[in-house]
């Protein structure tokens, strides 16, 4: 046997890939280990024979490493950088070790070897699966004072970070012509040969370096050279091509809708001392014309008794560890197998100068040519044989093999155990597109079929299971894709030829010859949630016959894993209790992120601070010198009301309404949406995105308008301007400016591409000022000089541009308070003198600022609407009484055909009504339920409820806004409406409170 280093006493000198200089210090569960620069953490433990990782979930049995990569379900472990810099549930196959990392195993108490928790493994019969589903219920009183606090101290595994994450993390967007997930030989072929095309090329991989399965396949042989070799090399070529960007320790992670594909790059986690000035993850987000995903297989583990004993691992996994880090297992290790690749990995760690004690095949037939090689190096394979149960606690220490047909049984000693039940193709990203899956009767696997977007799958995800024909399918991928993005190729075809490569064929599904199983010892199919197969089978008994139910009654595959491992087992076996055909059970649903993400990627900038952005209008300083209380309304800082010395919000408000009413009042109305539409087009655009006729508007006048949804409810108004002929200015809700402007681009891009006209956003380039009331012509005149703004030269419901005070100006004539009103339109530098000056004289003419509360009464007062708070997304123009905003002689706008849906024209509809306290005292609660009889037993059957509801100080009562079952129909009716405090009897009337017979308004 090859001399092992004095510190690591399972790294075999000269082996691997690593340089035994570059040696690392690390610690786990505090004691200190030594590892070599590129170690995962795995790799690094296994070194230094530390196979003993962890606890399971449920059972709290001891757990060891099972994988190399990041379908590991095993080796959760939590990651430490200092005290603020804590990460749990971080894969030990994934970790690259470093200088000073501490790493410290979960779900153990109080030691990982000696742990209390392992109680539940002797208590499993009582905690089989369901049976969260069936205890828990008795006695009712103990839910809050026993169980429920018992569950959330047991949920979940490792510890949360409890202070702020000090890291910081990066975003970018990028577009290429083709994009490829995987850096293996099937993707590095694809990329290579998309490049050569001409075609710009993303390739990304999760790993460090590129080469996928060719890091652990010795005998892979490509162009005349290693296989790892060639990958190292053309990764470096793709690297230098100014075409192509390679992402090393990035992970695929969600294929959504329109080849829009997210990438989670891995920038410091690897490094002992990274600048605090880098950034520790960056989120890519990528949209593709195509997608080739090249996102290789996972090996299945075999599921006999005991298969969780730590030492237990898969047959890739210890060639991994063999060939890449120089990393043998064990010293006495059995294989138990159902695939090619499995004696491979025997005959290596043979080599390498460990003792086979045996290769268990449960195939009746094996390629005679292993079978030679193996008797030529002297290793013993039984074929037809299952391995039924392995021995040991901590470790594995022994393997008990049977005839698959029955027969005595043998106990082989070992320190280790690899397996191979086959290969699952990683068909995540493809499901993920909405691709069609098809089931492959003579492979028994799940292969990609029909592709839902402009991707394509190849290589072993594709059901490849040799190296020349995993190149071919990269190759002919990539061209295929550069071809259709870019309509042509240029330059020659790519050619790679790979010489020699190992098999791996063969295949099993479901449990094996298992008598032990479902006794007293458990074979496990879900090693992250401790589902085993006879909890599988307990499902199928209980009833649950799809393959969803099953997954939820047992969480198979439900773990952070997502049943990379488990999924497949776990539907055979189903699928035999069943007595039905795989295709017919089903396959459960492949959602992303395909491996965790961290909330810091997904988040990048947008926390604390930047969670939710604040937004000040320009006139922001002079509302906090005037002592405004501010409101959050969107991400803006609304004044919502200013009190004066001994005032009250309620005195405050009562004042300002007042004070509009008699006299002038200003209002920042800056936070509205605007949106500048200009072109050929323009009026003919309006005239189809809102119900009212803009064809015939003139140059000059305002409309209020009402914008609907596809099924004729209400989505946004406001008022619009036609500023020329080919320009309006259009106003929006203030929270609905960024959803306007989408809905608007979406039809125009979509549904009127022929239109010429462009639309922009200026919601920040305009500050406005609402001047309302009777004296406002009277303040605005010295601001405005040449601009006549007598009723007949400048009438209600018109716009003017001009100057305030030097300053270019749009001047509305238009009120939402239906008081005579002008709303001042300036260039947002120039906003907060104007407000300025316009407060000094609103002051000396008896008047004053008001807020938002002071805008909602004055509306409601004048039965004015606000989407989102009168309307809840199932209102039309005609329940909100707005009939007269859709045009009679349209023939068509959006919604129109929404509106003519019967159940929109019914009998019995919710509509908007006003609604009188009869005490004349009572403010109803908005949100309360209305019902038409009070003394209806429960439960009671509600009609409505209210959406607007406040003080008058000008009618000098309360105000109400419903929405009410036939409501124009029950006008007159007494209706009531329970509180806390009581029912308040309400009368139902018409939503004009104030000056019922003026005219004036946004409606006006």
């Amino acid at each position: 046997m090859t001399a092992s280093t004095p510190t690591q006493p399972n790294r075999i000198a000269g082996a691997g890939r690593l340089t035994p200089a570059n040696g690392v210090r690390f610690t786990f569960d505090g004691q200190t280990y030594h590892g070599l620069a590129g170690d995962t953490l795995a790799s690094a433990l296994l070194a230094n024979d530390v196979h003993l990782v962890g606890r399971s979930f449920k059972y709290h049995r001891p757990r060891g490493i099972v994988t190399a990569g990041p379908e590991e379900p095993n080796a959760l472990v939590g990651i430490a950088r200092g005290s603020a810099r804590r990460q749990p549930n971080v894969r030990a196959t994934v970790q690259e070790v470093h200088d000073g990392l501490e790493a410290t195993s979960q779900n153990r108490w109080p030691s990982l070897s000696a742990d209390v928790g392992e109680v539940n493994d002797w208590m499993s019969p009582v905690f089989a699966a369901g049976f969260y589903y069936k205890t828990f219920m008795w006695p009712k009183k103990a839910w809050d004072t026993v169980y429920e606090p018992f569950i959330r101290r047991a949920a979940g595994l490792g510890v949360a970070p409890d202070q702020p994450d000090p890291d910081r993390y990066a975003a970018r967007y990028a577009h290429c012509d083709v994009l490829v997930c995987g850096g293996g030989a099937a993707g590095l072929g694809a990329a290579l040969a998309a490049a050569e095309a001409g075609a710009s090329v993303i390739i990304c991989d999760e790993r460090p370096t590129f080469g996928g399965a060719l890091a652990f396949e010795a005998d892979a042989r490509i162009e005349e050279r290693d296989g790892y070799e060639w990958a190292v090399e053309t990764a470096a070529k793709l690297a230098a091509m100014d075409n192509v960007r390679v992402l090393p320790r990035t992970t695929a992670f969600g294929y959504y809708a329109q080849n829009f594909v997210a990438l989670a790059e891995r920038l410091t986690d690897h490094l002992a001392e990274p600048d605090p000035a880098m950034a520790r993850e960056r989120l890519w987000q990528v949209r593709a014309r195509r997608v080739v995903m090249a996102t290789g297989a996972i090996e299945r583990h075999m599921v006999f008794a005991n298969n969780d004993r730590p030492g237990i691992m898969l047959a890739s996994a210890a060639r991994a560890y063999m060939n890449h880090y120089g990393v043998l297992i064990g010293r006495t290790i059995g294989v138990y197998t159902a695939n090619d690749s499995a004696y491979a990995a025997a005959f290596e760690l043979k080599r390498a100068g460990a003792d086979i004690a045996v290769i268990a095949d449960i195939r009746e037939t094996v390629d005679p040519a292993l079978l030679e090689q193996a008797g030529k190096l002297g290793i013993r394979v039984l074929t037809h044989h299952a391995v039924v149960a392995a021995g040991g606690k901590l470790r594995v220490s022994s393997i008990v093999i049977r005839p698959c047909r029955g027969g005595s049984r043998q106990v082989i000693p070992v320190d280790a155990l690899i397996m191979s039940a086959g290969w699952t193709p990683s068909v995540h990203l493809f499901s993920q597109s909405r691709g069609k899956l098809r089931f492959d009767e003579e492979k028994r696997l799940f292969l990609p079929g029909e592709h839902a977007q402009a991707s394509a799958s190849a290589g072993a995800c594709n059901g490849a299971d040799d190296l020349a024909a995993t190149l071919e399918e990269g190759i002919a991928a990539g061209e295929a894709a550069a071809k259709a993005a870019r309509g042509g190729a240029k330059g020659a075809s790519v050619t790679i030829r790979a010489e020699a490569g190992g098999s791996w064929s063969g295949s099993m599904l479901g449990a094996g010859p298992n008598p032990e199983a479902g006794k007293v010892v458990k074979a496990f199919v879900d090693y992250q949630n401790d589902v085993t197969e006879k909890d599988i089978r307990l499902a199928v008994r209980e009833g649950f016959h799809s393959i969803e139910h099953v997954k939820r009654f047992t969480t198979n595959g439900m773990a952070t894993d997502q049943g990379k491992l488990s999924n497949m087992h776990g539907l055979a076996i189903a699928a035999e209790a069943l007595d039905r055909p795989i295709p017919e059970v089903g396959l459960t649903t492949f959602r992303s992120p395909y491996t965790p993400v961290t909330f810091g990627a997904l988040v990048g900038h947008g926390r604390g601070a930047l969670f939710d952005p604040v937004r000040r209008t320009a006139m922001h300083d002079s509302h906090v010198a005037l002592g405004a209380v501010f409101e959050d309304v969107g991400q803006w800082k609304r004044p919502w009301y200013y009190p004066r010395a001994g005032e009250d919000m309620a005195s405050a408000v009562n004042r300002e309404c007042v004070t509009v009413r008699q006299s002038v009042g200003l209002f920042d109305a800056s936070t509205l949406g605007k949106i500048e539409v200009v072109g050929p087009d323009a009026a003919a655009f309006l005239h189809l995105m809102y119900t009212n006729p803009f064809m015939k508007l003139g140059v000059g006048r305002l409309r209020y308008g009402i914008m609907c949804r596809e099924d004729g409810f209400i989505y946004d108004d406001g008022v619009v301007g036609r500023i020329a002929e080919d320009r309006f200015h259009v106003t929006t809700t203030t929270g609905g400016a960024p959803r306007v402007l989408h809905h608007m681009e979406d039809y125009l891009q979509t549904e009127f591409p022929d239109m010429e006209l462009w639309l922009t956003s200026t919601s920040e380039q305009w500050a406005v000022m609402a001047l309302q009331g009777p004296k406002a012509a009277e303040v605005l005149a010295p601001f405005v000089d040449g601009m006549d703004l007598s009723a007949e030269a400048f009438p209600f419901m018109s716009v003017r541009e001009g100057a305030f005070a030097g300053v270019p100006m749009r001047l509305f004539r238009m009120s939402f308070a239906g008081e005579d009103g002008f709303e001042i339109n300036v260039p947002a530098d120039h906003g907060k003198a104007a407000w300025d000056m316009l407060h000094d004289r609103v002051a000396e003419a008896g008047g004053c600022p008001y807020g938002t509360e002071t805008m909602h009464v004055l509306r409601a007062e004048k039965g004015y609407i606000i989407v989102g708070q009168d309307t809840d997304g199932t209102v039309t123009p005609h329940d909100a009484g707005l009939s007269w905003a859709v045009g009679k002689n349209k023939d068509d706008f959006v919604g129109i055909r929404g509106l003519a849906r019967p159940d929109l024209v019914a009998d019995g509809r919710r509509q908007l009504v006003g609604l009188k306290s009869k005490d004349g005292r009572t403010v109803l609660e908005e949100g309360a339920q209305i019902v038409a009889d009070a003394g209806q037993a429960p439960p009671m059957t509600m009609i409505g409820w209210v959406s607007s509801s406040y003080w008058s100080a000008n009618c000098g009562e309360p105000i109400a806004i419903a929405l009410i079952e036939g409501g124009f129909d029950r006008i007159g009716q007494t209706l009531h409406v329970p509180m806390a405090d009581g029912v308040i009897e309400v009368e139902v009337r018409d939503t004009n409170f104030w000056n019922p017979d003026r005219e004036g308004g946004a409606d006006g």
